[in-house]
Parts: C-alpha cells; structure tokens; sequence
C-alpha cells in the first residue's frame, strides 16, 4: 500500500463502517482491514490519518486501530513470517515518540500503551534511544509533553511489578536507573516546588497533580524488585515530600463528585501504596520515617468520609496498617487494649459497613458487584482491606481481638432482630465481620482452609444463616440471602456434610431469585459443593444423595439462564457442566431437553460471542451429555449429530473464530463414537478441514489434528478409495506443522496416524519423500521435543512395515542412512523419549530392528548391534533423561500473538490413550527375550558371542532377568 491520498481516504472509509451497529456493514469493513494489515506502510498509514485527518473520530479509531495492530503483529514468532517489514518497523519507532506528545489526550494514550508493547519486545536492545529520547523531553518545562512522557514510562516499567527475578531484568533496571532516577527525582523537586507556586491556580494544580501521581506511579514500580541504591541515598527528598503530601488539603483540589476519586485522593492512595511497599520490604531502611507515616495515615483514616471517592484511598491506608501490624518489630505500635479498640472501633467497624453505594452496585451493577465479592477484585474495597486488617491483628493478638468483636456482633443481632426489615444491614455486618475473623487461610479452590479456633462456626451458621435460607421467600432480604449462601460457600469446609446436605435443596430454590446476585450466588454455591472431595478422592456429595433432587435441579439451572441479566451466565453454565459430571447416568431421561435448550443457546451466542468463559462451560455440558448418553447407548450419537450439526455448520459457515476450535473438538467426540465407518456427513467436511486457511490460525491447529486423526481412524479405507485426491493435502498439513517448533509434535500425531490406519498401498509414493522432509528439518533446527516425536515415528514405521523396510527406505536416501540414524539419533537420544505408550512404541520397533533386521547381523551395521540393545536395555531401567539444553527451554510454550483465538481444551471432550502396539505386545522386556529366543534359534551361537563381548555386565543381569521371566535361553 502507497502512502498516498487515494490510500487514506479508502481507509478512512473503512474505519468509519467498523464503527457502524449494522454488523452487515461492519463484518466486511474489519474482515477488509484485516486482509490489508499484512501489507507494507498500513501501519504508517494509520499514523498519518492520526495526524492529519480532519475528523476527531476517525483520529480516535486510527489510533485503538493501531494499537491493537502493535498488539497483534509486532512480536517476532520463531518460524512465523514477520508480520511487519522492517522499514515499517524502523519508520514507527522514530515517529511515534513525538507523534505521542503531540496529540491529545485521548491519543496519547492509545500511543502511549503502544510504545509499552513495542518497548516491552524491543527496548533496550532494539530501541536504545527510546529512554533519552523521553528524558530530554523533561526539560521542556510543558506539562502535556512531561505527562506524555510519564504515562509511556509508566505504562513501560510498571512490568517490573510481577516479574520473576533474572539478570537480564537487573541489568534492564539498572539501565532504567542511571537514565532515570536522577532526572525523575529533579522533576518531583520541580513539581513540588511549582504547587506551592501555583497553589491557587486550580487549572494549574490539576497538571501539576496528574504528574505527581504518575510520579508517585513510577516510585513504586521502579522500587518494587529490590532497594536501589539511588532511591536509599534521597529518602529523605522522598519521605519528606510523600509525607508533606500526605497531610495536604487544598480546597481547590477538592471534588463535589461523591463516586469519582479526585487528584488528590488518588495521589494520596499511591502514597499509602508506596510506604507499605517500604515498610514490607525495607522496613529496616524504613523505619526512621515509619512513626509518622502511622500517624499521618491512621489520622487520614479517622478524618475520612464514607464517599465512595475515597474508598481506593481508605483500602489503600488500611492495607497499609494490616502490611505494618503483622510484622514483628512493629508489634509493640499496637499492643495497648486502647489502641485495638480504638482500632477495631475507628477504622474496621465503619468500614465494614454495607452503604447505599453498595446497595445501588448489589441491584443495578451485580456483574461488577459479583466479580469484587466472589473473584477477589475487589482488592480496593474498605471491606476487602478491613478484612485483610482484622486477619493481620489476630496474627498476634487474636485473643483479644475476638473478645472485642464478638461484643460488636452480639450486639448487631440484637439490632437486627429487634426490627429485621429496617436493621438488615446490622446483621450484613455481623455477618461479615465473623467471616473476617474466622478465616484465616483462603483458597479459590478449596474455601477456607484455616479457621480461628475461638469462632464457632456451625452454631453461627444454624442459628443465624439458615433461618434466613429457609424462609418462605426466595426474594426478600436478598442481601442475606447472598450473604447466608456465600457462607455455605466459603466455610465448606469447616460445616459438617450433613448441615451441607440441609442447604443443597435451599441452593437449589433460590437459583430461581430475581436477584441477579442470589441466583448466582446459588449456582456457584452448589457447584463448589460438588467439587469437593471426600475420604479416597470420590465427590463428598454423591450421585445417589441428589438423586431425589435431579428433576428440580436441571429445571431451576436451565430456568435461571432466562431470568433477566443473566442469559450469559457463566456461573450458572458452570453448576449445569459440573452438575453433570456429578449425577452422570441420572440426566440420562432429561438428555432430549437438555440437548435442545444447549442447542438453541449455542445458536443464541454464536451471533456474537462475548462470554469466554460461559461458552466454554457451554461446549463442556454439551460433551458430557454425549459422552454420558453415548456411553449407556452407543447408537444414540445419531441423535446428536443431528440436533448439533445444522447449528456447526452455521458456526463454520459464518466464520465464528471462537467456535470453530470448539466445534471440531465435540466433532471429534461424535466421530470417535462411532465404531466402523465415517457417516458421509462427516466425508463431506474432509476436503474443507485440508483448507490452509483453517490452519493459519493457531488456535485451530490442536483440535482440526484430532478430528483428522479422528477420521483416519475410523475411516482410513472409505479415504483411501474415496478421496484418495486428498492424501497430497493431508501431507501438506503435516507438511506445514513438522516446519513449526511449536506445531511440529502435532505434525507427528498426524503422521503416526496416517502410518498406522492408512493401508499401505496408499501411502506408498509419498513415503520417501515424508523421511526426507524430516531429514531437512532435523538438518535445520534439531530439538528435544522433536527427536522424541521422531523417534517415535520411526519405530511405529518399523512396527507397521517391519524393520527391514526401514532399512531400505533409509538407505535408499542415502547409502548408509540407516547406520547413521542408529548411531547418532536412535543410540544417544532413547532415553528421552518420555509416555508410556511412546516407550512401549520405540521398545518394540528397536526389538524388530535387532531381532527382524538380516543386515543387522552381517554388514558393517552389526557393530551397532549391542550398543543399540545396550540402549534399549537402558529405556526399560535407567530413569528418563528429561534434560533440555539452555537454548530450548521455551520452545514448548505457545507465543500465539494476543487477539487470535488461543485454544482452549474441553476437559470432557478429553480422547482416551490410544495404544497402537495394544494387545501384540503386553510386555516389552518379555516380548525382546523372546524375540532374542527365535533369533538365536536362526542363527545360533551367534547372539551369545555378541552379548559376551561387548554388552556391560548391569545390562546383561537386566538382559538375564527378561530371559528368565520369559522362561527362554539363547542358543
């Protein structure tokens, strides 16, 4: 593409249709982007109409258009084509710097994260200049620009907060250090300096504190992997400052807005942030300035409203006192009774406090709301922070902390029960606050794993949490509700299993709750309940305990997806997919309706998937009711081709990326179900699957290899005489994936699967060629992962063809090939080959080779004979050599760039351990003594000279062992 006029009007007119709400002229104007993104200069394209273009609207899409295209293309893939030219490459970097400082805001920050994922790939070393570049901007004196500046930096160096340590990221902060440290402290001086200057210009005020905070931003991220020496030597300069900033109260900065944080309350927050980080990791370095910081926030904290503009600063200084007060020298700042009252009293009882703003997210925000109470992000919440508060009291003074509380809950229940409808919210309090205390250990996974003796936990919970579940309405007091079944949820583990059993047909009427928050509350309940384990690893809760309440189950599970909001509800799908896996054959009689309501869903959200999770819950269920049905009844799998196929081949039709991995997985299912020949609607499909388009896609790669082999090993015959066109594009596949170091194992398992099923006739003319493309390849890049898939392969050929036909195919490539792959592959690298099923594979291809092979017994290959037995004798008793050089260790981990759809594994579409050596060969050591037998009977006296002279003498015990069991003796 040109960099001409012609160019930027077409592309303005396609950016204008992605904004349209018509998907029918939106789908082709992405698709259309899509297609031209490959090309040279569109990026610059992109940037030029973000300059130039009249139209405020178009800048904005130009620029998320171009960042997302940074985000998809600009890493290099080891063996994909590079998606940018390098000139396009080499253009960006020198333009985007100022290009960034000199757009608007709104821009700027699309460039701005754009530089962070071009610097996260490229600086320092393909992008040195990129840090004087930003720091000469400093001194520019214009706050636009320096703001610009300090977003990038932040949005750049805020990775070092969770990466894992490593020299290279030392010497990368180092760099950052020396460029940085010094002209950032300069710019927080000057800063500072310029607010006392300007501190009754309000628009001034508000640069200036947006700096700060940025500033404040950096501090942090640049201190979070160790102390700098810098940063120890002007702790003064910024202790003192934080400090001084802590206790600032301009009027002007002040906000009316009661939701938004304003400057000032999220300046402060970072501060909080930035003392607890030093007072956790450098407290000894830290705790000259640590007393006042304790008073400065603990005074902030007791002066502070209940406006939801303060709640990341509340939580943040809360955080702050729970980081101080479970370390052990500074126990003594909160020992006195007075002060853990005052404590408890001040800060965690106020700030436990369910408020209207809570109220409002619980009924019109409950996805936001769920996501905070359930998934723990609600990290910034005062009751997150509280409750992190009271864990880091009672670590040493648990004690009395409880005796104070349990005062306060006492004393809440007594509110609430004098007038429940007007005092509900005491009791949500009370609530939480013997959640705080009782818990002590929290998993995702399991709920609370350790609780504080002094709490009994199944008295609270009969007198106070089921009466609340037990009432005739499932729709008053929801806020209880939600709170009485978030309590079954998380104290699991700590209620006995028969109050359990009580609560699961209370869960299972309250799925059908109006409120969004209860009936997901209620689903996600029951399906951690069915999680659990009990005593040798069975469910706790078994198939027969809910046998009286399958009916009730399905039909209240299925009904919850049509209350209103919660159509996509992915915790819902989860409790059907888990409520499967529990009750097994009991869904057998609800399957047909069960099918079609999974069906008509499925067709619902393939319009326009937005539900990652959901939908992958979705695919689950529909599998386990395949495999559950199918299993009882074979025949049944009829049945679901036909409810599920018309919506697949929609799915395919339209292109929907995030199905078609999904499809061909649950295709795969149904075609492994059918025992002898592949239906013709499946041979239909066969040359679409071959098409290289499907196979650019990452994603689809791992699911289209199974259903191909899927096909191979069901209908190998039917392809072999009906499609026998399609062999050439079958091997393209393999082809395309033994080039790629991430793909090359799957490239085998086609391969293996084409050697095993295909008759042989029907591979015959390609077979050379196979061999000489894995030679190049072995030639090109040699990898562990891929000898072990080779190694494989060979003896599998060798297993299938016989061991002298792989001799001959070896040698005719080359002469002396085979002594070769004996010797340098098959020889050293045995012992890595890892899996029962691929050791049992090599175990009996390399007895074939010794046992079946004439010229192993009378060429120049018979040298090879014993080291290559020694080898095999090594497979079956040495451990496995699992070592892989430095060089290759993250060649196994799929880099699929950010947008394409990664692929996502359907636990219940899982496909059995295939076993293709299976009933010939039980034992491998027994079946190499045989073997050994019968060709020492051949030739005899031979076998034995050989072992004696040059098999070591722990082989040969081993060797004696196997002859023994096997009840055989070599003549």
């Amino acid at each position: 593409m040109e960099l001409s006029d012609a160019n930027l009007q077409t592309l303005t007119e396609y950016l204008k249709k992605t904004l349209d709400p018509d998907p029918a002229i939106r789908r082709p104007a992405e698709k259309f982007l899509e297609s031209v993104e490959g090309s040279q200069n569109y990026p610059l394209l992109l940037l030029t109409l973000l300059e130039k273009s009249q139209e405020n609207v178009i800048k904005v899409c130009a620029s998320v258009t171009f960042k997302n295209y940074i985000k998809r293309n600009w890493r290099i893939v080891e063996d994909e084509p590079n998606k940018i030219c390098e000139s396009d490459r080499i253009a960006i970097k020198a333009n985007i710097v100022p290009l960034m400082l000199s757009s608007p805001e709104q821009i700027q920050k699309q460039l701005s994260d754009a530089i962070s994922i071009i610097g996260r790939e490229d600086f320092p070393q393909k992008w040195p200049d990129l840090l004087t570049e930003m720091v000469n901007r400093f001194q520019s004196g214009d706050f636009h620009v320096i703001n610009g500046v300090l977003r990038t930096a932040h949005s750049l160096f805020k990775r070092y907060r969770h990466e894992f340590k490593s020299n290279e990221l030392w010497t990368e902060i180092k760099l950052v250090l020396d460029a940085f440290a010094l002209p950032l402290t300069n710019l927080f001086k000057a800063t500072i300096e310029l607010c006392s200057t300007h501190a009754n210009d309000a628009s001034a005020l508000k640069v200036l504190f947006s700096s700060l905070i940025l500033i404040a931003k950096l501090f942090y991220s640049l201190n979070f992997q160790d102390l700098p020496e810098f940063f120890e030597d002007n702790m003064e300069t910024w202790m003192t400052n934080f400090h001084s900033l802590l206790t600032l109260d301009n009027k002007l900065l002040q906000t009316d807005d009661e939701e938004e944080a304003g400057l000032l309350e999220l300046l402060k927050s970072q501060i909080c942030d930035n003392a607890a980080l030093y007072a956790q990791k450098y407290d000894e370095e830290f705790q000259p300035y640590l007393p006042r910081f304790v008073t400065a926030i603990w005074n902030l904290l007791v002066t502070t409203g209940q406006e939801v503009k303060y709640d990341l600063l509340v939580s943040n200084a809360i955080q702050f006192l729970a980081s101080v007060c479970e370390r052990p020298h500074y126990k003594h700042l909160f020992e006195d009774q007075n002060t853990l009252t005052s404590i408890c009293e001040k800060v965690i009882v106020p700030n436990m406090e369910f408020r209207a703003a809570d109220e409002e997210a619980f009924e019109d925000n409950s996805e936001e709301y769920i996501r905070r109470d359930l998934e723990g992000s609600d990290i910034d919440t005062r009751r997150r922070a509280a409750c992190d508060l009271v864990r880091g009291l009672c670590k040493f003074f648990e004690g009395p902390v409880t005796g104070i509380f349990s005062g306060y809950v006492n004393s809440m229940l007594q509110e609430y029960a004098k007038n429940p409808s007007v005092n509900w919210k005491h009791k949500d309090a009370a609530i939480y606050l013997v959640t705080s205390l009782a818990s002590k250990a929290q998993t995702q996974k399991h709920g609370i794993t350790q609780a504080n003796e002094l709490v009994n936990l199944t008295e609270f919970f009969v007198n106070h949490i089921q009466p609340d579940l037990k009432s005739a309405s499932v729709n008053e007091f929801p806020v209880l509700k939600a709170d009485g079944i978030k309590y079954i949820m998380i104290f699991r583990n700590q209620v006995p299993k028969e109050q359990l059993l009580v609560s699961i047909p209370l869960l299972i009427s309250h799925l059908q709750a109006e409120s969004i928050v209860v009936h997901t509350y209620a689903a996600h309940a029951l399906e951690r309940l069915f999680t659990m384990r009990g005593t040798n690893n069975t469910t706790l809760i078994t198939a027969a305990e809910m046998a009286p309440f399958v009916e009730v189950l399905l039909t209240n599970l299925f009904k919850a997806l049509t209350l209103p909001g919660s159509s996509e509800n992915e915790y819902i799908m989860k409790a059907i997919m888990r409520s499967f896996s529990l009750l097994q054959e009991s869904i057998i009689p609800y399957i047909p309706s069960v099918i079609t309501q999974l069906t008509q869903k499925l067709l619902a959200v393939s319009k326009n998937p937005s539900k990652p999770h959901f939908n992958h819950y979705m695919f689950e269920s529909i599998c386990l009711s395949i495999r559950i049905t199918c299993k009882a009844n074979p025949d049944a799998v009829g049945s679901f081709e036909e409810a599920l196929f018309m919506v697949f081949t929609e799915i395919l039709q339209n292109d929907v990326q995030e199905f078609i991995p999904y499809v061909f997985q649950v295709m795969s299912l149904l075609l492994e179900m059918h025992k002898n020949e592949i239906p013709s609607s499946y041979m239909a499909l066969f040359p679409h699957l071959l098409q290289p388009v499907l196979w650019e896609r990452t994603g689809n790669i791992p699911p289209l290899v199974r259903l191909l082999q899927a096909y191979l090993e069901r209908g190998a015959n039917t392809i072999a005489s009906a499609a026998a066109d399609k062999i050439p594009g079958l091997l393209g596949v393999f082809q395309k994936l033994i080039a790629s170091k991430a793909n090359d194992h799957q490239g085998f398992y086609l391969l293996n699967s084409i050697i095993e099923h295909m008759p042989p006739e029907s591979v015959d003319q390609y077979r050379k060629q196979i061999f000489i493309l894995l030679f190049q390849r072995l030639q090109n890049s040699k990898t562990t992962k891929f000898i072990k898939s080779f190694l494989v392969f060979i003896n599998l050929y060798c297993i299938k063809y016989g061991a002298l036909a792989l001799q001959e195919i070896f040698d005719s490539i080359q002469p002396k090939m085979f002594g070769m792959v004996l010797e340098k592959i098959i020889i050293p690298e045995i012992q890595k080959v890892s899996g029962q099923v691929e050791k049992k594979i090599c175990a009996v291809g390399i007895t074939k080779i010794l046992t079946e092979c004439p010229p192993m017994m009378d060429t120049e290959y018979t040298k090879l004979w014993t080291p290559l037995l020694q080898a095999l004798i090594g497979l079956f008793e040495l451990p496995e050599d699992d070592t892989i050089p430095d060089e290759e260790h993250f060649i196994d981990i799929e880099d699929t760039p950010g947008y394409q759809t990664a692929f996502s594994q359907l636990a219940f579409a899982g496909k059995k351990e295939h076993d293709p050596v299976g009933q010939m060969v039980n034992n491998p050591r027994i079946h190499l003594a045989q073997s050994l037998h019968k060709l020492s009977t051949a030739c005899p006296g031979r076998v034995p000279s050989m072992l004696s002279t040059s098999l070591n003498a722990e082989a040969l015990q081993y060797l004696q062992g196997y002859l023994q069991a096997a009840s055989v003796t070599l003549l």
